[in-house]
């Protein structure tokens, strides 16, 4: 299907931008962001990048007036901890006809720095912590913001296999721009309105694929991985309470759709971090070497926080917090989980 948007503006070159980007040349011209040069020519001359074919339609650039100036709709696919700077750096070329659908599954600290959540007496509530979308609405006259959700695993995407999305936002036309940019015959877009839910689903569901990636470190089998998939799920429930979502958005694409496929796939940034942790690298180690963000060791940092102020019962996030940061034995974190008194097993519906 035709697009109407055209071109459409990608905003960073990572593994899951240029999936995007791939995707969205099905149905239009694509204007693709890179602050690197060598990326930029790579894309453009050699139509290639991180080992994929680069589609025609897609063009590459450092010129975020140019981007702006040229794309309606434009797609950030950066890390959490640079997503601020760089729609700060985009927000004086955008105006209120920008609508602006975010790939980013993290969160962003308000002010304060990470390094400030391991001090002592650190206190971090939902005053503290934005949303990607949030970020947009901050550093920008953009209204029309949404964001992408859902089991989109870069390298599948890549591989040309089929797979799905959800677009949160509050505007149909968002949702509605979404469809037309994204929708194929291996890529199919579902809609909510629950932007909160569907950002906060996305973020909270890495923290569980860190703690699966460990039990398939240690060669363990379905039974606990099941086990684990299910209890994090309520946790991100209650997580997401705490910070004002409802439970739907948990249970739908956004939520144990991308779950499920974070979780269990080696494809999966943050289910490969805690394969590594467990069979005994360092956390220090794993992030040098790895060459994209595993989001969910930053989101791990922040959720812990928030556990503490709201006084969430959370045994995961708290035991993973423990083993990914302060280097607790992985075999006294799993006895620990293994005999923690749950009263109920599903009390959140």
């Amino acid at each position: 299907m035709a697009s109407p948007f055209n071109p459409v503006g990608v905003l960073g070159a990572g593994s899951f931008g240029t999936a995007i980007a791939n995707l969205l040349a099905h149905n239009s011209d694509v204007l693709m962001f890179s602050r690197r040069a060598e990326t930029v020519a790579a894309i453009n001359e050699r139509r290639e990048h991180l080992g994929v074919k680069i589609s025609p339609r897609i063009t590459a650039t450092n010129d975020l007036e140019e981007m702006a100036r040229r794309c309606t709709l434009i797609m950030p696919v950066v890390p959490s901890n640079s997503f601020r700077a760089m729609i700060r750096a985009l927000g004086p070329y955008l105006r209120p006809h920008h609508i602006v659908i975010h790939g980013t599954k993290g969160f962003d600290l308000n002010g304060m720095d990470e390094e400030e959540l391991d001090k002592p007496g650190a206190i971090v509530t939902r005053a503290n912590v934005r949303t990607m979308s949030e970020v947009v609405l901050e550093e920008s006259s953009v209204v029309r913001v949404g964001c992408l959700s859902g089991p989109n695993l870069a390298a599948e995407i890549m591989a040309g296999q089929p797979a799905a999305t959800l677009v949160g936002s509050r505007f149909r036309e968002v949702i509605q721009a979404g469809q037309s940019a994204l929708n194929s015959s291996k890529f199919h877009v579902y809609g909510s309105y629950d932007i909160l839910g569907a950002e906060l689903a996305g973020a909270l569901k890495n923290i569980v694929a860190l703690g699966s990636g460990i039990i398939g470190g240690l060669g363990l089998g379905r039974n606990i991985q099941g086990l684990l998939i299910s209890r994090g799920l309520a946790e991100m429930v209650y997580f997401g309470k705490s910070l004002g979502a409802s439970s739907q958005a948990f249970i739908g694409v956004a939520g144990i759709g991308d779950l499920v496929a974070t979780a269990t796939s080696t494809n999966s940034r943050n289910y490969t971090f805690g394969t590594r942790l467990a069979k005994g690298e360092t956390t220090a180690q794993i992030r040098e070497t790895m060459p994209e963000l595993a989001e969910g060791v930053r989101t791990l940092r922040i959720a812990h926080q928030l556990a503490r102020h709201y006084k969430l019962h959370v045994p995961i996030t708290t035991m993973l917090h423990a083993v990914v940061f302060d280097s607790y034995p992985i075999e006294k974190a799993l006895e620990y989980l293994m005999s923690y008194p749950y009263a109920i097993d599903v009390d959140f519906l």
